[in-house]
Formats: C-alpha cells, sequence, structure tokens
C-alpha cells in the first residue's frame, strides 16, 4: 500500500503488518487512487472516465465482492460506492472495508433520498455521503478532503512509531 500527496510526512510505517510508504512532492490528484463501485455499468464508465480526465488515478467495479477483492491485492486512497447494489450492498462493503482496511476513505453514493442509510454509513465509519445524480466537482472535493484525513492519521501513526523507536 502507499499513499502519496503533498503535505503527506516522509518515511515508511507498518499498518496492518504491511510496509506504508508515504512520499512528498506530487500534486494531491495526481497522488489520488480512487476505487468508484457501482453496479449501473454505464454510470461507472462514465465517472470513471470523468475522475481520470482530471488526474484522478480511479478504477471501477461492479460490486462490493469484487472492490473487496481490488483493495486486497491494489492501494486505494478513497473508495466512492453506491449504497444499493445487488449481491453485497453498499453498506455491508463499507462494514468489510473498515474491517480489513480501515484507514481506506469510502463515501457513499445513493440514488435514493434516505437519512436513515446516510446516517448508517457515517455511523459505520464512512467519510462522507452525496446522493445521486452527483455533481463531479463536489465529488473531487469530497475526495481531496477524505485524502488529507487519510494523510493525517498516516502522520499520526507515523509520529506515534518514531516515538517508540527514540524511547
Amino acid at each position: 500500500m502507499v499513499c502519496t500527496g503533498a503535505g503527506a510526512a516522509t518515511g515508511k510505517l507498518l499498518t496492518n503488518g504491511r510496509a506504508v510508504v508515504v512520499q512528498t512532492g506530487r500534486p494531491i490528484m495526481e497522488s489520488l487512487k480512487a476505487l468508484f463501485v457501482d453496479d449501473e455499468i454505464e454510470y461507472l464508465q462514465t465517472a470513471i472516465k470523468r475522475l481520470r480526465k482530471r488526474g484522478i488515478d480511479a478504477t471501477g467495479v461492479s460490486g462490493g465482492a469484487e472492490a473487496l477483492a481490488v483493495l486486497a491485492s491494489q492501494s486505494v486512497d478513497v473508495v466512492v460506492m453506491d449504497v444499493r447494489m445487488p449481491g453485497m450492498d453498499g453498506i455491508e462493503a463499507l462494514r468489510e472495508i473498515k474491517r480489513r482496511h480501515p484507514l481506506v476513505e469510502v463515501i457513499m453514493l445513493t440514488g435514493h433520498a434516505s437519512m436513515e442509510v446516510a446516517i448508517q454509513g457515517m455511523e459505520m465509519g464512512a467519510f462522507d455521503y452525496l446522493m445521486k445524480p452527483i455533481d463531479i466537482d463536489e465529488l473531487i472535493y469530497k475526495m481531496q478532503d477524505a485524502l488529507q484525513k487519510r494523510q493525517l492519521h498516516f502522520q499520526k501513526i507515523q509520529r506515534k512509531e518514531d516515538k517508540g523507536d527514540g524511547a
């Protein structure tokens, strides 16, 4: 897992038994690795294309189980995920993502105006919640905020490990 971006500390740290390298010097959008999860294939393809045009390293899958498989094999900073999908829905996938990859930030999407689902997702650790159809600029703004939160978590872990090494 690699986390890069402006403002990040330089160094190595261990998270969940895996080495994480945090680097500096690249603009935040060039360093953002996003996974988009939605069962509406045309919507998924359009969103990926629009994110890539804005310099985001975006990939997509059509379900929660596929998202977990990608996260097990690739470094991802932010997951943008639909709440309602067949099979493993977004809430169940969020639960598993936060259990297996607690530092990955998740932004939930829904086409249904359900505050109950939004509250449930936020209580389970989702970074934020957006209604479909999404405004791409608003999504990117939230993704940037999510990446910055992730980097702050890595910096805190690094400081704790540095204190532990000096003792």
